[in-house]
Order: structure tokens, then sequence, then C-alpha cells
């Protein structure tokens, strides 16, 4: 699926730890399949660093892969889950991680979603009549890599070393479960939250050009020390 990200600048690598707090789903890089979307969005932000803004175009693989290494929730519509999570993941007082989804999805509280979900939050409104309200809402839609896991489920469209990143990554996490006896989550939790993979995603240390082989001995000698 095709997914797009607007900002103020073009995005070259993504970082949570840059995200922002109490957002929709969480802290995570959020892209949405509405191209349009992405660029109002870029506007919006542009206009705040003084730039044109600008849309980075990403590829999201929501296959068995992904659906192995991430625990995902998808919201379908404006419902009474929806609300009871966006709540809960904007409320500043709760602590940074209210979820463990590493993906979720679902519409967006958008700018006149929040003037109606402010009106809930003071109790002006009923629950009920909220949702009454979003019935007759346009179609939005989000999606937020919340994790390092699930950041191996996208990629940017004009990133080529990226395949090569994916293809290893798969070998070594299936040398990790036959070796050690373990589940694919578990594996990927362990490769991908380790100094070998941050090396392998990294560009310019040219590991996406070595063996599966020679990067998973150095994570065995790295899983050692």
């Amino acid at each position: 699926m095709k997914v797009y990200h607007g900002s103020h600048a073009k995005i070259e690598k993504i970082d949570l730890l840059k995200c922002r707090l109490y957002r929709d789903f969480g802290r995570g890089f959020y892209v949405t399949k509405f191209l349009h979307h992405a660029e109002n969005w870029a506007i919006n932000v542009g206009r705040k660093y003084k730039t044109q803004g600008v849309v980075t175009e990403f590829e999201y693989r929501d296959n068995q892969f992904t659906q192995a290494i991430c625990k995902i929730k998808r919201f379908d519509c404006y419902n009474e889950e929806w609300l009871d999570f966006i709540v809960a993941n904007r409320d500043e007082t709760a602590p940074e991680a209210v979820h463990d989804y590493d993906i979720v999805e679902g519409p967006v509280a958008n700018d006149k979603v929040q003037n109606t979900l402010s009106l809930y939050l003071k109790g002006k409104i009923l629950k009920e009549k909220f949702l009454e309200m979003l019935t007759f809402h346009e179609e939005t839609h989000q999606i937020c890599f919340c994790t390092l896991n699930s950041l191996q489920a996208i990629k940017r469209m004009d990133d080529t070393s990226n395949t090569e990143v994916i293809m290893l990554s798969e070998r070594i996490i299936e040398a990790l479960m036959l070796d050690n006896n373990m589940d694919e989550k578990r594996a990927a939790d362990i490769f991908y939250t380790s100094k070998t993979f941050a090396l392998l995603s990294d560009k310019a240390s040219g590991f996406y050009l070595k063996t599966w082989q020679q990067i998973y001995e150095m994570l065995n000698t790295e899983l050692k020390m």
C-alpha cells in the first residue's frame, strides 16, 4: 500500500524519538493513504517552518511477515472503542505509552473532530451524541508506526538500499528462531533492538552489502557480550 507523510522537509530516516507525544494513537510515525491529506498537512507544517512543505511517499507492507513480528490494532470506523483509545492516548497526565501495539490504523481526530471532541471532554455533549455527529464526517485515515519492529514494515519509495536490509533481516531472524528455538516475535525483538541492526540499517556503514551469515555472526558475538 502506498502511504504518505506530510512535513516541512523530506523524511530521510524515521526517528521515533523525534515523534510527538500524546497524539491520537500515541507516539509514533504517522502516514495516511490519502495523498491530499498529506499535502494539506505539509502545507500547514511548512508555513510554521517557513518552507513549502514536502510529502514523502512510502510503501507499507502489510504482509505475513509484518503480521508475525508486529502487534496490530485497526479501527475500521469512528466508534466507541476508537474514541476511548484516542482519549487515553491524548491524556497528558497518563504514562507516555498507554498501549503495547506496534502498529495502529484508523480514522483521524482532525481539527473538525477535535472541536467536537473538546465539547465531549468538557461534558457538554454525551458520548452517544459525539459518535452520532461523526457519522456525517468525511473519511479520514492514518497509520501509526509505534516501535522499531513496526518500521520494518515501511520503506521510502526511493530508498533502494532498504530492500537489501529487509531481505537480510528476514534471513537473520529465521536463523535466530531455528538456532534458539524461539518464536518470530521474540527473534524480531532481539534483532531489531540490537547494535548490529542499527549498523545494518545505517546506509553509510555499508553493512547491507555483507552476507547474512557475516551479519548473523556479528549479532551472535554481540549477544554473547
